[in-house]
């Protein structure tokens, strides 16, 4: 007998004089050992597994789990998203290969946003958009190549805490004021009490523009002009002062309204101011008080007020649930909308349509509703779950941010149109009553009755590259 099969005789047969625990105690794979339990097998030449009932995904899933370690458990769960695309882009191929579906570009399951794709297989050495090299030993279509190598823009990612915080002592808790907005020039102007203080952005140094306790009187309202040099400050007494913020002085203080001044909006040279006394005042600070136009459409105190960027068309939001949009030439409102339950401050115009304006209600409404002002009509509404104090558009990209008060305190990021929540931060225990967008379009500022100002980074310059350029587009073109 030839001695090697001799040996391979002898090795099978004291092999099946093994107890069955011994042979089964232990089943060695790759790279990892998976221990089992002792069962009893009948003995015989041939084992014959019953596959019926198996899921083979959810094997293979504990098999490739057991095999990594704690620490690549947990990297693995972190890359969920990563992994979820991975499988997109998988179907995909599947789908081209399979079904001749023709995809070249991997579809983002969840938003627009897409991660650099990673090649499944090796680079081709025969690179080119429009064929393969016919000596490629890859079995892909053109188009699986064109699908693999289809960049994905990196996932943004939003910190959920604040890069700054600042104290801001005497902060009032007031929905109907507006007591924070950020300039052109970096400086960031907040009414505390009967004072307003200038932060600088770019040194951190705070300065006291004016004080008006010395006439009894407290700031109810600040806003910047567009070039950053004038900051218009409404007070509890009715008045509207002009201060220089470079020289540190008032220029003029003008009357006209009986109650206090909670909503400013500057429109070149011209000023809106609104009132609790119900009136919207217009001014040129150029002219004599005499000269001013006198708007009434609200029944109660107006607290939002807000300029086009065509500086055409004023919207104003009041206690009366009402949204008013105004001309520069008529004293009666052109358009009025009465679809919110409560009190609306929250405006905001959007930057990349034209007569695109969305509004916010108060606690009894919590609504976030956008409308076209070019028709007069309602586009889309959500339910936000909370009091909407108030909205700010990106200046970069189709999205814009919102802050809350009762009963989430919390401040999200929307993308529009869809209305999907990028970013839903929080931080503040109040309601989080004031909001400015940094003048870069980066970063927002966020004050609440906690007394705390909180700095997020929400905003990315990149531009939307879905944004349409039509010339043909009549509501996002012709101004």
């Amino acid at each position: 007998m030839d001695q090697e099969y001799e040996r391979r005789l002898l090795r099978q047969i004291n092999h099946q004089n093994l107890p069955t625990e011994a042979r089964l105690s232990k089943v060695r794979y790759r790279n990892c050992d998976v221990t089992c339990s002792p069962v009893s097998v009948k003995s015989g030449d041939r084992f014959i597994p019953t596959r019926a009932g198996s899921n083979w995904s959810i094997n293979f899933h504990y098999a490739n789990e057991n095999c990594r370690s704690p620490n690549q458990n947990h990297k693995a769960k972190d890359a969920s998203s990563d992994s979820s695309k991975d499988a997109v882009a998988y179907a995909a191929l599947l789908r081209n290969e399979l079904l001749g579906a023709g995809i070249e570009t991997v579809p983002d399951p969840h938003t627009d946003d897409r991660r650099h794709a990673t090649n499944l297989f090796p680079k081709m050495p025969f690179d080119s958009d429009n064929e393969v090299s016919p000596y490629s030993l890859s079995p892909l279509s053109n188009k699986s190549h064109k699908l693999l190598r289809s960049p994905r823009k990196p996932a943004r990612k939003i910190s959920k805490i604040p890069f700054k915080v600042l104290d801001a002592p005497e902060l009032q808790d007031d929905f109907y004021l507006n007591l924070v907005d950020w300039s052109a020039g970096n400086l960031l102007s907040v009414g505390l009490g009967a004072c307003v203080y200038l932060w600088s952005a770019c040194t951190s140094q705070v300065t006291r523009l004016c004080d008006l306790s010395v006439d009894g009187d407290s700031v109810t309202s600040v806003c910047w002009n567009e070039r950053g040099s004038l900051v218009a400050v409404g007070t509890h007494k009715g008045y509207v002062q002009i201060w220089d913020a470079a020289g540190g002085r008032k220029l003029t203080s003008l009357e006209g309204h009986s109650a206090r001044v909670g909503a400013l909006a500057w429109n070149g040279e011209q000023l809106s101011s609104g009132s609790r006394d119900r009136v919207i005042l217009q001014r040129d600070i150029r002219t004599p008080p005499s000269a001013e136009r006198r708007l009434q459409g609200h029944r109660q105190e107006v607290c939002g007020l807000k300029w086009s960027p065509d500086h055409q068309h004023l919207a104003s939001g009041g206690n009366d649930n009402k949204l008013l949009v105004w001309n520069s030439s008529s004293l009666l409102p052109v358009q009025q909308y009465s679809d919110h339950l409560a009190a609306v401050k929250a405006i905001a115009w959007s930057p990349h349509q034209h007569g695109l304006l969305a509004s916010g209600g108060g606690t009894a409404d919590r609504c976030l509703r956008f409308w076209n002002t070019l028709t007069g009509q309602a586009l889309q509404s959500t339910d936000t779950g909370s009091q909407v104090c108030n909205l700010a558009w990106s200046k970069h990209a189709n999205e814009l941010v919102s802050t809350h008060g009762y009963s989430q305190n919390q401040i999200l990021v929307w993308k529009y149109p869809s209305l999907t929540q990028v970013a839903k931060l929080t931080g503040h225990s109040y309601r989080v009553l004031y909001l400015a967008v940094s003048p870069d379009g980066e970063a927002i500022v966020t004050g609440a009755g906690d007394e705390t100002l909180r700095f997020w980074n929400v905003f990315s310059k990149t531009r939307c590259t879905k944004e349409s350029k039509s010339v043909l587009n009549l509501f996002t073109r012709i101004r």
